[in-house]
C-alpha cells in the first residue's frame, strides 16, 4: 500500500474512533443531550433581552431558560460524578480514593477558571465556582448508593429552603467585599440548596440509565414533582414577593425557595429521562450537535464568556454593557457558532480541550495503578 493510501486509512479509522465516541454503545447519548439543552438555555439567559422571545419557551411567560437550566446544569453536574464513582456500582475504597482525589482536582481547576471569566468583567454570574464548591461537597457522598442520595438529596431539598434566606440576611453580604464573595462562591447558585441538585443527579447515575423504564420512571417522578412544585406556586400566590416568608413558598427562579427545588428540581428529573429516552431511536442523530455540544460543556460555556468578552471590548470599548451587548443580538451567532465548532470538534478532534485539560489535571493528581 502507498503512503497516501496509508494516510487514508489512518485518517479514516481516527474519523471511525471519533464517531465511536461519541455515539457508541459505551456513550449515555440521552445524558450528553440533556447538557446540552442546558447549555443552550444558559446562552439564552445570557444572552437574550427578553425571556419571552426565547425559543426555548415551555408555555407562555415560562422560559426553560429562566433559572431551570442552571438547575439542570447542576443536576447533570451530580449525574457525571456519578458515573465516574461507579455508575449503578459505587466504586471501592481504593478506586473510590482515587476519583475522589480526581474530582478535587477538577473543582481546583474549575475554580481557577471560574475566577478568570470573572476577571475578565462579562456581566453574568459565572457558575463555575459554585460547581466546583458543589464537587467538593458531593465527595463524602459518593460511595452511597441510589437510595441514599435520593433520600439526602429530599431533607436538603426541604429543609435548606428555610435556612437559606437567613443565610442570605448575613451582616457579611453588606460588608464592602460582600460582592465579591458573592461572585467567588457563586452564591447566585447557593451551594446549601443546590447540593440537593447535584446529590439527586447522582443518585440517577446509580440507576440503570440504560434501560427504557428507568427513564419513563425519571419522566414520571420528575414530572409529578415539577408540577407539585409550580402548582403550588400559582396556588400560593406568592408571585415576585421578595419577603423571607414568601420566598420560601415560590417557584420564582432563583429564589432557592421550596417550590422551585421541588418544581425545578423535577424538571430536571423528567428532561433527563425524557432525553435518554429521545435518544434511544434515530432522533439521537438529528440531535447530534446538541450531544456533541453536551459532550464538552465546560469547553461551551467558556467559549461563549470568552466570544462574548472579545466581542463586547471591540465593539462597545467595554466587556460591562449588559444591555449594549444585548442590543447587538449576539445569541444566534454564538449559539450556531457554538453547535457547528462543538460537532466539528467532537467528529474531527475527539473530547473537547477543556475537558481534555481537566482529565489530564486529574490523572496527575491521582495517577491509574500500574
Amino acid at each position: 500500500m502507498t503512503g497516501r493510501g496509508l494516510r487514508e486509512r489512518g485518517a479514516a479509522r481516527w474519523l471511525a474512533g471519533r464517531w465511536e465516541r461519541l455515539n457508541g454503545p459505551a456513550r449515555l447519548g440521552g445524558v450528553d443531550l440533556a447538557r446540552g439543552l442546558a447549555v443552550i438555555g444558559m446562552l439564552a439567559a445570557h444572552l437574550l433581552a427578553d425571556a419571552e422571545a426565547s425559543p426555548l419557551q415551555l408555555v407562555p411567560g415560562e422560559s426553560f431558560a429562566d433559572g431551570r437550566s442552571s438547575i439542570l446544569f447542576a443536576t447533570l453536574a451530580g449525574v457525571s460524578i456519578g458515573l465516574v464513582t461507579g455508575g449503578a456500582a459505587p466504586f471501592g475504597r481504593d478506586a473510590l480514593g482515587r476519583a475522589r482525589r480526581r474530582l478535587s482536582a477538577r473543582a481546583v481547576l474549575l475554580m481557577a477558571i471560574g475566577l478568570l471569566l470573572i476577571a475578565t468583567g462579562v456581566p453574568v454570574y459565572v457558575i463555575l465556582p459554585a460547581y466546583a464548591i458543589l464537587f467538593l461537597l458531593a465527595l463524602p457522598f459518593a460511595g452511597i448508593g441510589a437510595r441514599g442520595l435520593f433520600a439526602v438529596a429530599a431533607a436538603i431539598g426541604l429543609v435548606m429552603p428555610f435556612v437559606q434566606p437567613l443565610l442570605d440576611g448575613l451582616p457579611v453580604w453588606d460588608e464592602p467585599y460582600g460582592p465579591d464573595l458573592a461572585l467567588v462562591l457563586g452564591w447566585h447558585y447557593p451551594f446549601p440548596v443546590w447540593l440537593a441538585f447535584v446529590l439527586a443527579g447522582m443518585g440517577v447515575a446509580r440507576i440503570d440509565l440504560r434501560r427504557a423504564s428507568t427513564a419513563w420512571r425519571l419522566v414520571a417522578v420528575g414530572g409529578a414533582l415539577a408540577l407539585a412544585g409550580y402548582g403550588l406556586h400559582r396556588l400560593s400566590g406568592a408571585g415576585d414577593g421578595t419577603d423571607d416568608g414568601v420566598v420560601v413558598w415560590t417557584a420564582r427562579a432563583h429564589s432557592s425557595g421550596l417550590l422551585e427545588v421541588i418544581g425545578s428540581g423535577g424538571f430536571a428529573l423528567a428532561a433527563i429521562g425524557a432525553c435518554v429516552l429521545a435518544c434511544r431511536g434515530p432522533v439521537a442523530l438529528v440531535v447530534l450537535p446538541l450531544r456533541a455540544v453536551g459532550a464538552m460543556p465546560l469547553t461551551a460555556y467558556v467559549a461563549q464568556l470568552v466570544v462574548w468578552a472579545l466581542w463586547s471590548q471591540e465593539a462597545l470599548g467595554t466587556t460591562g454593557d449588559l444591555a449594549g451587548f444585548r442590543a447587538l443580538d449576539p445569541f444566534w451567532p454564538i449559539t450556531l457558532g457554538i453547535l457547528l465548532g462543538c460537532t466539528a470538534w467532537a467528529l474531527l478532534v475527539g473530547r473537547g480541550p477543556l475537558e481534555a485539560l481537566t482529565a489530564s489535571v486529574a490523572r496527575i493528581a491521582a495517577p491509574p495503578h500500574p
